[in-house]
């Protein structure tokens, strides 16, 4: 969601819809609807500096990047990446950059022709950027940890860019258990940049939720300048959690920071100057809070904000982008289909509104079951939701120490999608299928009892999802290298326990894998499919990439016959199974 120059409108994204509503703000009603002819859904969009033109980034592995003039007519487009989002604009609007999700890299593309210049890697799966005011440097926020999950540091990061050589300046990694990046935002005053993102307490076991104990929502503050992070800061109180934290905008003239509380269905403001006062008097060791006496006692202290955040409630269902206009926050909220709003001056006694963007339509069973795996009020206390550690109903990167088969034995986050097709389920096989880990999911990570239609809701929406396309395909097929390997898959004997069309065959074995509490331990064979996001491997993330599943962590080839295979063999038979 972004807003017109003059503050008069809003430009709405609307993902599944494949369209931008054109929202009078005087009016309170949409002012028009720009059709797209898209093949994906709309994953973000950007105003041009001189307000007429729309960039839009559409999902899909052939990502399509529309330059759609305000006035109307028919737009240009780009190609570039597998699934691009979070378009920005350079400061004179002739360069717009565009980050590829999945295959983790930035591109700068030609406003003026259309053609796509230089890229930058990045780390994994860019999800939000912010441009200094005068476009001196990219900061590109990383959605997930990446490398292995068995170690005593896992974090996302924020990769910098120089976008005028197209060079990475720095690797600005994000404190231990940052996952789940959804949002970034610069100051006015370009000084700063803030991002939004989970904290979680992965290294404890999972036995309560009070206080944060698994998981917190958090802001990260970046100092521009050097390039580092000054700290961060809790989100959520001592007793309320704000699960899932999402877009963030500053006020124009810097004096509050808005997020959009994704999880909970509400808009944050903090006071900044309030902030970074106390920011710098714990980074000097003085005494801030009962809990804060230095900077390190930051990120664990759930009253740093308190007197500095207000918490406004939204009327309407999962705001995710964030816009500010004049006094106000608007906040879109992804599953109503409307627009909140929060006024933020100080005198105002604020009532939710929520202006919707069409006809009210009954949610389908999926939709809803999509809802209530991303709805953070459903949690004792509110600190977390199904998606928390599922972002996406995939994997957020961390290893957690679930109670279902004792205390002490950490294991990777699983993808949710097969689930219902491939039981049983956990790593172990410890669920016998997915219906009962839905409902385990709610009882004993939730700490709530739900109606049995709320679960069953949830059920189809898994049931509903559908792999994406793998970025190692070309074309849709199979590459040179793939093609290879398909045969090493066969010869490896790798296709007996992970037969087509599921790549699983649903049984459970010991291939030698286990170490400490799991020596000898059995576990599921997982379905290959969608692998090539799942990363990292095995049950405790110890395989950072697929070739330290087939060359470092196969001992005696009890996990497919790989000790004779090349360099070059290995490259083929991990192309191929990342393809699936």
């Amino acid at each position: 969601m972004v807003p017109s120059g003059d503050g008069t409108l809003l430009y709405v994204a609307q993902a599944t819809a494949r369209q931008v509503a054109v929202y009078d703000l005087a009016a309170k009603r949409v002012a028009k609807v720009i059709s797209l002819e898209v093949s994906g859904e709309l994953t973000g969009l950007a105003l041009s500096p001189d307000g007429q033109t729309l960039a839009v980034t559409v999902a899909g592995p052939k990502g399509e990047i529309l330059l759609q003039p305000v006035a109307g007519g028919k737009p240009r487009t780009a190609r570039f990446g597998h699934t691009p989002g979070t378009p920005v604009f350079s400061p004179d609007g002739g360069t717009l950059y565009v980050a590829s999700r999945f295959t983790n890299e930035v591109g700068m593309i030609d406003v003026r022709s259309g053609k796509m210049g230089r890229t930058m890697p990045t780390s994994r799966e860019p999800f939000a950027a912010a441009l200094l005011p005068d476009g001196s440097k990219l900061f590109v926020a990383n959605h997930l940890p990446s490398g292995p999950a068995n170690g005593a540091y896992v974090a996302a990061s924020v990769s910098v860019f120089d976008p005028k050589t197209a060079q990475a300046l720095a690797t600005i990694v994000l404190p231990n258990g940052s996952t789940g990046v959804r949002g970034a935002c610069v100051s006015p005053d370009g000084k700063h940049v803030y991002v939004t993102h989970i904290l979680a307490r992965y290294q404890l076991p999972t036995t309560q939720l009070e206080r944060g104990w698994m998981n917190t929502n958090a802001i990260s503050v970046i100092d521009t300048a050097a390039n580092v992070l000054v700290n961060t800061v809790l989100l959520d109180d001592v007793d309320l959690g704000a699960a899932n934290p999402w877009g963030v905008a500053c006020t124009p003239d810097g004096a509050s920071i808005c997020v959009a509380i994704a999880g909970t269905h509400e808009i944050a403001v903090i006071n900044a100057a309030a902030l970074h006062e106390r920011l710098a008097k714990a980074a000097a060791g003085e005494r801030v809070t009962e809990v804060t006496r230095s900077a390190e006692d930051v990120p664990n202290d759930l009253s740093f904000l308190v007197g500095a955040k207000q918490r406004f409630a939204l009327a309407g269902n999962g705001p995710r982008g964030l816009a500010v206009v004049g006094s106000n926050a608007y906040a879109a909220e992804y599953f109503t289909d409307s627009i909140g709003v929060v006024e933020l001056a100080r005198e105002t006694i604020h009532q939710p509104l929520s202006m919707p963007l069409g006809p009210k339509v009954e949610p389908t069973q999926i939709r809803l079951g999509e809802q209530y795996f991303n709805d953070g009020n459903f949690c004792f206390q509110k600190w977390q939701s199904c998606a928390s550690c599922h972002p996406d109903a995939r994997v957020d990167g961390l290893n957690w120490d679930l109670l279902n088969d004792g205390l002490g034995n950490p294991k990777q986050t699983k993808s949710m999608l097969l689930s219902h097709q491939t039981p049983p389920t956990m790593m172990t096989g410890i669920r016998a299928n997915a219906e009962i880990a839905v409902r385990a999911g709610f009882k004993f990570i939730q700490f709530a009892v739900r109606p049995e239609e709320d679960s069953v809701a949830v059920d189809e929406y898994l049931k509903a999802l559908q792999p994406v396309p793998s970025p190692f395909l070309v074309d849709g097929k199979l590459s040179a290298s793939a093609l290879r390997g398909r045969k090493l898959f066969q010869e490896a004997g790798c296709a007996e326990c992970h037969p087509a069309p599921l790549y699983t065959n649903l049984q459970s074995y010991n291939v030698g894998l286990g170490q400490g509490v799991h020596k000898d331990t059995k576990f599921d064979t997982p379905t290959l499919i969608e692998n090539w996001r799942t990363a990292p491997f095995l049950y405790d993330g110890r395989a950072a990439t697929m070739l330290d599943v087939l060359k470092t962590h196969n001992p005696n080839d009890t996990h497919g016959k790989t000790s004779r295979l090349s360099d070059k063999e290995l490259a083929d038979l991990a192309e191929f199974i990342l393809s699936l």
